[in-house]
């Protein structure tokens, strides 16, 4: 039960929701650029949310499968294709022992996809998590991006993860890309240390991602953030999505690799709702910031997690649907009983259309 990859692509690596309860202890989060992306992906195939699948950044992996299973591409349209046939993206699709599943390229929809297969990757995890720290080089598979010639283990997949074949996620529980997007940020606790001028800036500009960028951070170009009084201070906690500027004035957005400490002042950080419209983004895309509070922030992110919660309903109800294939007999019998009676009914198809 396992993967073979024939092509690792630009950039793919194992990921689950990320490595919790280290950081006070230097170790980065990781995890997946857009945990409801993966979510969605893994209910749909009969894992926990949080199972391991694989993150693709733009183009090139293909992966043969040596067992049946259920597989979802949730994420950015890198136009998936299986034996040279295009599969839909957010939908239930059975692989057979022998398929071939390929991606060609970003389409519409974001830079990054997220592959979620029955029984989920099954490398050994490493405090308490599947997912590749690269900078790190632990979690995931060696702790390195995959390459040509890896086998992937999987796990022992749900019973009923078949019965998820052909369920298409609604539209409106799908995370949508939007080109140019304004993520939504609170304000930072280092606000106070720029200037009127420079938060004006930052809130007003729109800003291109640098393509030195990678899963510890983006960095940006555009207007230049001015500071009050230099750039450094005392080193405190950076949270994923925490918007840094440095003394040359040009923010950087901290990702899921990024450090746990640093010493740059903070003007705001990207709420959790929107890290997939951050996951969807390449170097070269745009983006701008707007301020919101805690309230619209926290109202986000319960909508995100209602969604997986109606996911679930949704997904119960198809998967304890008939079966779509059932035998048709040319006969039959049964015994009703009703109202203190008992009555025996035959039947026999004597003519069907097309014979």
């Amino acid at each position: 039960m396992s993967l073979e990859v024939l092509s690792p692509g630009l950039l793919t690596t194992v990921q689950d929701l990320g490595r919790r309860g280290f950081r006070a202890f230097g170790m980065p989060l990781s995890g997946a650029l857009d945990p409801f992306s993966l979510a969605v992906g893994n209910l749909v195939v009969g894992n926990s949310p949080g199972a391991a699948g694989l993150e693709v950044t733009l183009a090139g992996l293909g992966l043969a499968f040596r067992s049946e299973r259920l597989v979802c591409v949730t994420g950015g349209d890198l136009s998936p294709r299986v034996n040279g046939r295009a599969i839909p993206c957010w939908e239930g699709v059975l692989l057979r022992e022998g398929d071939v599943l390929t991606f060609g390229g970003a389409g519409p929809g974001g830079a990054r996809c997220w592959v979620c297969v029955g029984g989920g990757i099954d490398t050994p995890p490493v405090m308490g998590s599947r997912s590749t720290y690269l900078r790190g080089k632990l979690g995931g598979y060696k702790g390195r991006r995959l390459e040509r010639g890896d086998i992937l283990p999987l796990g022992v997949p749900d019973i009923l993860s078949p019965r998820g074949e052909g369920f298409a996620v609604p539209g409106e529980l799908r995370q949508s890309s939007i080109e140019g997007p304004a993520v939504r940020v609170i304000p930072g606790p280092q606000e106070g240390h720029f200037t009127e001028e420079g938060i004006e800036v930052f809130y007003n500009s729109s800003y291109c991602i640098d393509p030195g960028s990678d899963r510890m951070g983006y960095r940006l170009q555009g207007p230049a953030v001015h500071h009050r009084e230099g750039a450094d201070i005392i080193s405190d906690a950076v949270p994923w999505g925490a918007v840094q500027v440095p003394g040359n004035g040009l923010p950087i957005i901290t990702m899921a690799d990024g450090q746990t400490t640093g010493g740059y002042p903070k003007i705001a950080a990207a709420i959790s709702a929107d890290l997939g419209l951050l996951a969807a983004a390449a170097p070269g895309d745009s983006l701008s910031f707007r301020r919101c509070g805690l309230g619209e922030a926290a109202a986000a992110s319960r909508t995100l997690k209602e969604s997986l919660d109606r996911l679930r309903v949704l997904l119960a109800g198809y998967r304890s649907r008939p079966p779509r294939s059932v035998p048709k007999a040319d006969r039959g019998a049964l015994r009703l009983h009703f109202d203190g009676g008992s009555f025996d009914i035959t039947w026999e198809i004597i003519g069907r259309e097309g014979r």
